[in-house]
């Protein structure tokens, strides 16, 4: 498997964020299975601090978790969590909850009859994930992605996981503010270590990132989009005739270069405006439009709706984002 160059890594990473929307703790006796999933649109993320676990998605798989393990589910999806594959769940959302702080839950489901030792520790969270420009990589990653398979790699993530085993074990003094920022550092791990070994089996349009040439092209594109790009500029980048590139770029993406460009810049343009809240002539400016009208014609014909709809649909949330450049 042919591996990205390490300046097309810093480039996938730049925009990569993720923003924690919600934590559960929860300490649960077996058996038991909890249904997560209810928002198909969020990663999920959950930490086995004490027990063992079987996490089962909604294609049937299941994958067996052990204390101190992590797993990234990057497009969420119905999953569950339990004690044995064959035990009834019960949805996340049933469980009776005590807040810990914002954003942060308990659930508390233990059996008085039983030594707490016995009890299931779990840190699950709900999150906001994309990758910026490179939004096309989300949908190519794996269903589960989990920590255990890059610790070889990555033997600094566990001191981190320790921590994480500590803090849900023993509910010191901001618990849970601090779980949620190693919940989320862990999660980016995951992410980068999978983009750093050449996006696993991922075909196609990551066949464009593998390919040294035109993964160059794609890198000068997300680094500076608001670059006059004309077919000729991205041919000069790739170093090939205005025709090969075009035709070679239409077969490893599945569009043509100046389509590519436009959605991405849509992409970054929805972004800034509902996440960072940038005024929309400051957008129009930084992807290289000559006027804010001009932008806006062309937002509303590539996504259907004009910037100003957006911006008011979509109020800024009060997560701190982790990014990973």
């Amino acid at each position: 498997m042919q591996m990205l160059s390490s300046d097309l890594i810093s480039e996938l990473l730049l925009g990569m964020r993720l923003d924690g929307l919600h934590y559960n703790r929860i300490q649960i006796s077996p058996p038991f299975g909890v249904r997560f999933g209810d928002d198909p649109t969020r990663a999920q993320f959950h930490f086995i601090a004490r027990g063992r676990v079987y996490l089962r998605t909604d294609s049937g798989v299941v994958h067996t978790l052990e204390a101190g393990d992590a797993v990234l589910l990057p497009r969420g999806g119905i999953h569950a969590l339990l004690s044995d594959p064959s035990i009834p769940c019960l949805d996340v959302t049933d469980y009776s909850v005590t807040t810990i702080c914002r954003r942060v839950d308990d659930i508390h489901a233990c059996k008085a009859e039983l030594c707490r030792s016995t009890d299931t520790l779990i840190f699950s969270g709900c999150m906001e994930f994309d990758l910026g420009g490179m939004h096309p990589l989300v949908s190519m990653m794996p269903e589960v992605m989990q920590v255990g398979t890059l610790i070889d790699r990555n033997p600094e993530l566990l001191p981190v996981l320790e921590a994480m085993a500590r803090e849900v074990s023993t509910e010191r003094a901001g618990f849970a503010g601090i779980l949620t920022r190693l919940a989320d550092v862990v999660s980016a791990s995951i992410v980068r270590d999978w983009v750093e070994c050449g996006c696993g089996d991922a075909q196609g349009w990551v066949e464009a990132l593998r390919d040294p040439r035109m993964g160059r092209v794609i890198a000068a594109i997300h680094r500076d989009p608001g670059r006059n790009w004309t077919v000729e500029a991205m041919a000069s980048e790739m170093g090939s005739s205005r025709s090969v590139f075009a035709e070679r770029f239409l077969d490893v993406t599945g569009v043509t270069p100046l389509r590519y460009v436009t959605e991405l810049r849509m992409r970054l343009a929805s972004q800034w405006i509902t996440r960072d809240r940038m005024a929309i002539d400051v957008v129009a400016e930084r992807l290289g439009y000559g006027s804010q009208a001009a932008f806006s014609r062309a937002f509303k014909r590539t996504t259907g709706k004009s910037p100003g709809t957006i911006r008011s649909a979509k109020p800024a949330r009060d997560g701190v984002p982790v990014q990973l450049a």
